[in-house]
């Protein structure tokens, strides 16, 4: 108990520091939300959970605080839907579905909107937690700034890698897709069952689908993506080595893929082994510190999963101890550039130049890359 009361302390003291301005309601309220119904659970959970979840209440608070704290209502649900859309797995899936669709005048934003709609209205976890918002306090314009951080956080949590949006949208298509049908029998009757019943004297719903079956089409729609995603980054790159290095440098990576040694490799190319291990060291170059960073930098890391999304694929004790070690100025990076700003943004924001800010982003990615791949 007495770790609980420490804990809801130290959060009582940050947000005077860092929002003095806020009236001492509102701030209780806030860190009433970020502890959750059950504060007591932190004085049991063993070191390493605790420190997770305290990662987590710091996540949430940082989401709240750099779009929805003191935003009015409209400019809070833009922010929401500007961060969301940023995503480069939803904005490619949606805009897929749209092209293929009849509809194609839709937006981005106005499907997103829907997906948004639906979850706020069926998901059991986010009615939990405008029950539980409501709880904490009574100002209205403070319980939408909650709301809208807590949809924004449910919605980024990696399930296989992917934020949990992408399955929402998955779902989402299934349910406005039953019952489609391009020709209707004119002399019989057509009736449209749903995947659930409700009983008469229950307001649970059954599902009739078999929840096992739904894993392993959502397993398999990840693999695909996957490939999908490992060919678009391997076509984007042939393009760039053969544009921005030498032909033979595109000609080495198909070759490379292809399982052949370095000494095949020189053979087929026609040049001397030294060059090939030079061309390769040349390569091996611009794919981490050129395309991966500056060309298509959020192409490479989606498809990799060390995106900021997924904590530079760093495990969240990589990640503590990564956060630990950087500067104020250098996590001030990390949280805009998660925020979805861009480099140039941050660098007029800093009053900075544009390659210094770059040159900063590089560092942290490559220790980040080094912590991820140390023994």
């Amino acid at each position: 108990m007495r770790l609980t009361e420490e804990i809801t302390e130290s959060w009582r003291l940050r947000l005077q520091t860092d929002s003095p301005n806020l009236p001492s309601a509102t701030q209780e309220s806030i860190v009433r939300w970020l502890l959750g119904e059950n504060p007591e659970r932190l004085s049991t959970l063993p070191p390493a959970q605790l420190a997770v979840a305290q990662q987590a209440m710091d996540y949430r608070y940082r989401i709240l605080q750099q779009r929805y704290l003191g935003t009015s209502p409209e400019q809070a649900y833009h922010n929401l839907l500007q961060r969301l859309s940023s995503l480069f797995l939803i904005r490619s899936k949606i805009r897929t579905w749209v092209a293929l669709s009849r509809d194609r005048r839709r937006t981005v934003l106005d499907v997103l909107q829907e997906v948004i709609q639906e979850l706020m209205q069926s998901d059991s976890y986010i009615r939990q937690q405008m029950l539980w918002i409501a709880q904490c306090s009574t100002n209205a314009r403070l319980r939408n700034a909650l709301m809208l951080a807590s949809v924004e956080e449910y919605c980024l949590r990696p399930i296989r890698n992917q934020p949990l949006l992408v399955y929402r949208f998955v779902n989402y298509l299934r349910r406005s897709q039953r019952g489609g049908m391009t020709q209707v029998p004119t002399g019989d009757l057509v009736r449209l069952v749903s995947e659930e019943i409700t009983g008469d004297d229950s307001d649970n719903p059954v599902n009739l689908l078999d929840s096992e079956a739904i894993v392993q089409y959502q397993d398999a729609q990840a693999w695909e993506e996957q490939q999908t995603l490992r060919t678009t980054v391997k076509q984007e790159f042939v393009t760039y080595l053969a544009a921005e290095v030498e032909p033979d440098a595109a000609r080495w990576l198909e070759l490379h893929l292809q399982g052949q040694s370095q000494e095949a490799i020189a053979k087929t190319l026609n040049r001397p082994i030294k060059e090939v291990y030079r061309l390769r060291e040349k390569i091996s170059y611009h794919a981490m510190r050129v395309f991966a960073l500056k060309h298509q930098p959020e192409l490479v890391t989606t498809w990799l999963g060390t995106s900021l999304e997924h904590s530079l694929g760093l495990t969240p004790a990589q990640w503590q101890q990564y956060w630990s070690n950087l500067t104020a100025a250098q996590q001030y990076l990390l949280e805009n550039l998660k925020a979805g700003k861009s480099i140039e943004t941050i660098a007029q924001d800093l009053n900075s130049k544009t390659h210094q800010v770059m040159g900063e982003w590089t560092k942290l990615y490559l220790a980040a890359q080094a912590l991820r791949t140390a023994p």
